[in-house]
C-alpha cells in the first residue's frame, strides 16, 4: 500500500520558483518535470494551473462582479485585479490558487 505525501509549504514554494523559472525558460521540460513529480505526483495541483488575464475577466464577468467586489472576494485591491486582467501582473500564491478555485466552483465558495 503506497500513501501520498502531502506537498509542504516548502515544495509549494519550490514549485512557485521552478514555474516561474520554467516560464521564463531558465529551467528546462525534463527538470520542470522532475520537480512537479517528486512533490505532487504526475498531475500539477488544480489549483496551481496558469490562469491569464482574459480568463480571470472572464471569472469576473462570468460571476456579474466589478473588479473593486472581485478584489474584496480575494483580498487583493482593484489595482491588483486590473494589473491581472491586463496581463501586467500574474497571480501566484494563494491568489492562484483562490482564482482557479473560483473559476472551477464559482463565487459561491468564498461565501
Amino acid at each position: 500500500m503506497t500513501t501520498k505525501k502531502k506537498a509542504s509549504p516548502l515544495g509549494y514554494a519550490i514549485l512557485e520558483m521552478a514555474e516561474e523559472q520554467h516560464r521564463f525558460g531558465i529551467m528546462d521540460d525534463a527538470t520542470y518535470g522532475k520537480i512537479t513529480l517528486r512533490h505532487f505526483g504526475n498531475k500539477v495541483l488544480e489549483t496551481m494551473q496558469p490562469i491569464s488575464g482574459e480568463d480571470i475577466r472572464a471569472v469576473r464577468e462570468r460571476e456579474n462582479l466589478s473588479q473593486a467586489a472581485f478584489a474584496r472576494y480575494l483580498n487583493l485591491t482593484a489595482g491588483y485585479v486590473s494589473q491581472l486582467e491586463r496581463g501586467i501582473k500574474r497571480p501566484t500564491g494563494p491568489a492562484l490558487a483562490l482564482l482557479n478555485v473560483i473559476r472551477r466552483k464559482g463565487i459561491v465558495v468564498m461565501n
